[in-house]
């Protein structure tokens, strides 16, 4: 892990008044279709993206670890610390003092860290670590 890689936690900010007009049918990728009569509703981003309020919050990734699962330096992650750790998750994690975003990787008696990047080396996580999931990445909101 490089050291000089943070990252900035955010709460959901579920009173907010903020609307953002919402198009529900969606976008064709293909041919242009009819857009419903430009008919528009609103979305609140906080509860359209957290099924879990209590349990969510957001982080932006600082590094590039994960470039190749499509997280990228300045991405927002949604994170949500009530889905159970799994093999094969991206997930927040907290190691020997510093947080990272990473994917887990379980093996018979061994967890790694698994970036998404040739150039990083894989961690391997063992008793002497100092280790805690904070949570499983849900959603990813990037600047295109």
């Amino acid at each position: 892990m490089k050291k000089n890689k943070k990252l900035c936690f955010y709460k959901p900010n579920y009173k907010s008044e903020v609307r953002i007009p919402f198009i529900p049918d969606g976008v064709s990728a293909g041919f242009p279709s009819p857009a419903a009569d430009f008919m528009e509703n609103n979305i609140d981003l906080n509860k359209e993206l957290s099924e879990n309020p209590l349990a969510t919050f957001y982080i932006k990734v600082k590094g590039n670890s994960m470039i190749d699962a499509g997280i990228e330096d300045q991405d927002v992650l949604i994170v949500d610390r009530s889905i159970e750790p799994r093999d094969n998750k991206i997930a927040i994690c907290f190691i020997d003092g510093e947080f990272t975003v990473k994917r887990i990787k379980l093996q018979k008696d061994c967890l790694y860290l698994m970036p998404e990047n040739s150039n990083y080396s894989p961690v391997k996580v063992s008793e002497e670590n100092e280790f805690i999931i904070w949570g499983i990445v849900t959603y990813v909101i990037k600047k295109i």
